[in-house]
């Protein structure tokens, strides 16, 4: 079995199929075995960790809900969100996914002052004089298409960039978007599991 992680860029699919001439995906980053599939997405707007791999096992550990494994991410968001506003995020809030609502579970959120190191995006957010951003951190056990999206909108505040920083203990760390590298088994199931397997 193979194991890689990602730092996916803004813009790129979460896939190696190209549905469209001008998509860009996980292909367009390097050489991958042909049996190499994500574990998990992160949608096209979305930048962050990704694993990479042929294993169904971990798939099936990492996306099976009951597992409830912790993603974090780093949202840059538009206005500056209050205490209050963050304990509502903490407690759940109600989102539509596909056709039904969903309850989102309790959650972790904190606004980061200073705002976090992260480098420039390609190509930049859309930034306007008159609204002020901030950045606000966001630690989940579920994961639902679009949620940390959907949970700021909810209670307004519009996320202009989301990058996952981190599965369980595993982290991007020093990588740069678009950076990948092969990783042990052992290794990558301790950060993930607190065990190798």
């Amino acid at each position: 079995m193979d194991y890689y992680i990602l730092h996916k860029p803004f813009g790129v699919l979460s896939q190696f199929t190209r549905e469209e001439p001008h998509h860009k995906t996980l292909a367009d980053l390097g050489e991958f075995p042909k049996d190499i599939y994500p574990v998990g997405r992160l949608d096209k707007d979305s930048e962050g960790l990704l694993i990479l791999t042929n294993d169904p096992k971990l798939n099936h550990r990492l996306l099976n809900p009951n597992f409830r494994h912790k993603r974090t991410y780093l949202a840059q968001v538009e206005q500056i969100p209050e205490k209050e506003d963050l304990e509502i995020l903490e407690k759940g809030v109600e989102i539509k996914v596909g056709k039904r609502y969903h309850s989102t579970l309790p959650c972790k959120a904190k606004l980061l002052e200073p705002p976090p190191s992260v480098s420039e995006r390609v190509p930049s957010i859309r930034y306007r004089k008159s609204i002020p951003t901030a950045w606000i951190q966001l630690t989940l056990t579920e994961g639902k298409n679009r949620q940390v999206r959907k949970m700021c909108a909810k209670i307004g505040f519009p996320v202009l960039r989301l990058i996952r920083i981190s599965i369980e203990n595993l982290s991007l760390k020093q990588m740069k978007s678009g950076d990948f590298y092969k990783i042990d088994k052992a290794e990558l199931f301790h950060f993930l599991f607190q065990k190798s397997e």
